[in-house]
């Protein structure tokens, strides 16, 4: 709950690309919806695009070509940062030591060493500065689902699976730093929450058998499989593809000695999320079921806003509560690395087509 207070939260947005550009419009619909926060800056590279988005949304915030130039500026103590990867710690550091708390689109820095060493940075110096966007964790159906299962609707979780699928490749240009680290960061982390506790080990597999041919974006598979194991007979298993030509597919379905609980099922209606737990075979009807509408698809913003959409407005909701009271992060750096130390682990373990054993040579090794 918002505690009552009549100053908005002065706040940027640095980055106005595909991704910046959603955050951004959500930030204008808050602002306008609530009064809790303004925006006051807008930082892009490209200020074509920067005003553009000003006209379009009537936002009368200062444009700034750099964060530097925003940091200069010291016009407020809040941004969202959602430039290019590759700039995130950068951005991020340099905010931070200006006085900002900053809500950071993933990654932390788009590789493990890097994760590593900010992280280390981060918690020497300003451990609450930084939150880190996982909007599952903001989900109204995932949540719920966790709520099933914390409760002991299903008993014993000793399986989770969680499939993301997009219906075509990255888009021309992004950057991505491949498959497992640039999509299933989300799966994982998910998992993680969902557990709440890491892997004693992970495998990988992955391949490249279709959409990677229709992009200039170069990224190493176009669909994986990353399965890990948890002390105490629990196991989970993250499924990514950009090859769900047929819609956007994200699915979550947790396994429990006494039932199961599914969140969304493949419809081609991405913002009508279906949650459900059943009980054991032959047991009288789903135990409970919900449903959670995400946002309508105008075609305008990027697949997985209609499913997810309402979990980025409740994100940047808490990223403003916790900036207007001075509370910690529900999220922040510590996750992300976590996530990624997972995914790293399995992809030192990575299976490819040249790690198969032929169905002929297996057939030998049981003759």
């Amino acid at each position: 709950m918002m505690k009552p207070n009549s100053v908005p939260l002065e706040i940027a947005i640095a980055g106005l690309g595909r991704m910046g550009w959603v955050h951004a419009r959500n930030l204008v619909g808050l602002a306008r919806d609530t009064g809790y926060c303004e925006i006051v800056a807008l930082v892009d590279s490209d200020q074509d695009r920067a005003n553009r988005f000003a006209h379009e949304y009537e936002c009368s915030a200062r444009i700034f070509p750099s964060v530097h130039q925003l940091a200069e500026a010291d016009i407020c103590r809040a941004t969202v940062i959602v430039t290019p990867t590759e700039k995130h710690r950068e951005h991020a550091t340099e905010l931070i030591r200006a006085g900002h708390r900053v809500l950071l689109e993933k990654p932390l820095t788009g590789t493990l060493k890097g994760d590593r060493e900010f992280a280390l940075e981060l918690d020497r110096d300003s451990p609450t500065a930084l939150m880190l966007a996982f909007p599952r964790r903001f989900d109204g159906a995932i949540r719920y689902a966790r709520d099933l299962i914390q409760t002991g609707s299903i008993g014993r979780v000793f399986k989770i699976y969680s499939a993301l699928e997009d219906s075509g490749p990255a888009p021309n240009g992004y950057q991505s730093d491949g498959i497992l680290p640039d999509m299933s960061i989300h799966n994982v982390d998910e998992i993680l929450w969902m557990t709440g506790r890491m892997p004693s080990a992970a495998l990988a597999i992955g391949s490249r058998i279709y959409s990677h041919k229709l992009t200039t974006c170069v990224e190493d598979f176009d669909d994986a499989l990353l399965y890990m194991w948890f002390d105490g007979e629990v196991v989970a298993q993250v499924q990514v593809s950009r090859n769900h030509v047929s819609g956007y597919r994200v699915e979550t379905v947790i396994y429990g000695e006494e039932g199961q609980v599914q969140i969304g099922r493949y419809l081609q209606k991405p913002e009508e999320i279906l949650v459900q737990a059943f009980g054991r075979r032959f047991s009288s009807g789903p135990l409970a079921t919900r449903t959670f509408t995400g946002q309508h698809d105008t075609g305008d913003s990027p697949e997985f806003v209609s499913r997810f959409g309402p979990a980025y407005q409740a994100e940047l909701l808490e990223f403003v509560r916790c900036c207007r009271e001075g509370a910690p992060f529900p999220v922040t750096h510590r996750e992300g690395l976590q996530a990624q130390e997972v995914i790293a682990a399995g992809m030192q373990r990575m299976l490819t087509i040249a790690d198969a054993i032929p169905l002929a040579m297996a057939a030998k090794g049981t003759s």
